[in-house]
This record gives structure tokens, C-alpha cells and sequence, in this order.
């Protein structure tokens, strides 16, 4: 055999061995994204199918992993043919997608979709809700956010595999994921917010440092960034003004505003009008 030969004959082999490689990496969910499909039990115990994919990317420290950057889930609607998606979408404010899913129901041909912010400064962006959810409603058209006072009280169950990151290599080889086996991958999360869906608040306790109720408070300057700004501990309107003269915020995400039907309003015009 002439070196041209070999040459080319190896060529061909380590380019064959590398589409293998690649194919069982993405069976595996080992790239850039994933996909699988879930059993999900329903109120009256009946299941959904439904059909998850996740990708990656967005801001993360040097040496971490990326976050993922999308999920989307799909599903019929029982007792019908129509599809129905729902996204949890990537914002450069956040530097990842906004939430985690944690339940799906669907209750007189309505489907509803419970969600926690994905870490602290999503909880931040979306008002520090204590139970720490968010509620999203399908009008037939589009997802709506719903205040947990029009969420139905019947529907208690977490029903969908929290940690899809770190499970996925499982989730993916399984394939069709059963119900009984989102159970037992979700046992081992211990944050209350993820034990049952809560109607009461998450007490702030030492006891529930994991539960992201215990995100410092922060706000958005504005420009993609984020300072730490506890308004609830200011003394006035006054002392509020101050820390966001000191953070350089603008006047439209300063959140002063709101203390002045809480605390002493000082007169001046350095004070009503300080910008």
C-alpha cells in the first residue's frame, strides 16, 4: 500500500469515527441542545405527553458550563389535534432563560403553566413573588401571566422534572420519561418551593437558604446590569434618592416612588426634584 493510500484510507476512518462520536453525543444530549418527552399526571390522573428540547448559552463564569438559554415545550390539548407551545425564552438582562418549569396542567380544556425565575436576578426582574411563582395562563392564542389568585387551588402537583440540566443525560437516553420517574428525580430537591405548589409564602429562615425567596434584593439599572437596592430597609424618600444618585440610576428605574406612600416625603426641591 502506497503512503497516498494510507493516508487516505485513514482520512476516511478518523472522519467516519468522528460523525459516530458526534451522533452519540447528540442521542446523548451531550451538545449544544436536547430533547426528550415526558409523562405528565394530571389533577384527575390522567397523562400528557409532552416533548421538552433545551439549548445552551448565554453569560456564565470562566470554567462553568452554559446555561441553558431556551426551553420549549409542546403538547396536544386533550381532546383535540391542536399543539400547543410554550417557551421559556433567553434575555440578555438575565443572561439565561427566564424561568424553570415546574408544572403543566390543563383543567376544562385550559392549560396552565406554573414557573419559579430562573435564579437571582430573574426573581428580581419578575417582582420577588413569595411563593416565588409565576403563573402563565393559554387564552387559545397566547400565554398571559396570572396572579396565584387565578391559579386553581385544586391543581397542587409539581409534574415536570425540575433539574433538566443536571438530569439530562438521563432524560435523554430514557427517551419517553415516566411519571413515576420525574417523582423520584425531583425527591431529592429539597427548596419547599418545589415540595408542592404553594399557596402560603416561603418563610425567610436560615433553614430555607435554598430557596430562592433568599435572593438579595436587586434592581436593573437599565442597561443589563443590576445593583444591590433594598428599598423595603430605606427610612425615607430622601435616603432612597441618595443610593440611586450614588448608583447612577435614572430616573425611570429608580424605584423611590414607591416609598412615598410608606415613609416621610422631605420637602426641598433637592428631594422633589432631584434630577
Amino acid at each position: 500500500m502506497n503512503y497516498k493510500m494510507k493516508n487516505h484510507l485513514l482520512s476516511v476512518s478518523f472522519f467516519l469515527f468522528t460523525i459516530t462520536v458526534l451522533n452519540g453525543c447528540a442521542l446523548l444530549g451531550l451538545g449544544n441542545s436536547a430533547s426528550w418527552k415526558e409523562e405528565v399526571l394530571q389533577n384527575d390522573g390522567s397523562k400528557i405527553i409532552i416533548e421538552r428540547s433545551q439549548s445552551y448559552g448565554g453569560r456564565h463564569e470562566i470554567g462553568q458550563s452554559s446555561p441553558i438559554n431556551e426551553h420549549v415545550i409542546s403538547f396536544t390539548l386533550p381532546g383535540s389535534v391542536r399543539v400547543v407551545t410554550w417557551k421559556s425564552e433567553y434575555s440578555q438582562d438575565v443572561g439565561r432563560a427566564n424561568f424553570k418549569l415546574l408544572a403543566l396542567h390543563v383543567l376544562y380544556d385550559t392549560p396552565y403553566v406554573v414557573t419559579v425565575p430562573n435564579l437571582c436576578l430573574s426573581y428580581n426582574k419578575w417582582g420577588r413573588p413569595n411563593p416565588p411563582y409565576v403563573f402563565f395562563k393559554y387564552d387559545g392564542s397566547v400565554w398571559q401571566r396570572i396572579p396565584l389568585e387565578e391559579f386553581p387551588a385544586e391543581l397542587k402537583d409539581i409534574n415536570v422534572t425540575i433539574e433538566t440540566k443536571g438530569e439530562e443525560e438521563v432524560l435523554v437516553k430514557q427517551g419517553l420519561v415516566p411519571a413515576e420517574m420525574v417523582k423520584k428525580l425531583n425527591r431529592i430537591l429539597q427548596q419547599p418551593e418545589y415540595q408542592t405548589i404553594r399557596r402560603e409564602p416561603v418563610p425567610v429562615k436560615k433553614t430555607y437558604k435554598s430557596s430562592i425567596v433568599s435572593c438579595p434584593e436587586m434592581i436593573s439599572n437599565g442597561k443589563d446590569g443590576w445593583v444591590g437596592f433594598n428599598v423595603s430597609s430605606m427610612n425615607s424618600y430622601e435616603e432612597c434618592i441618595k443610593v440611586c444618585k450614588f448608583h447612577k440610576l435614572e430616573k425611570q428605574v429608580c424605584p423611590c416612588d414607591n416609598l412615598r406612600k410608606t415613609k416621610p416625603v422631605y420637602s426641598g426641591d433637592s428631594i422633589s426634584n432631584p434630577w
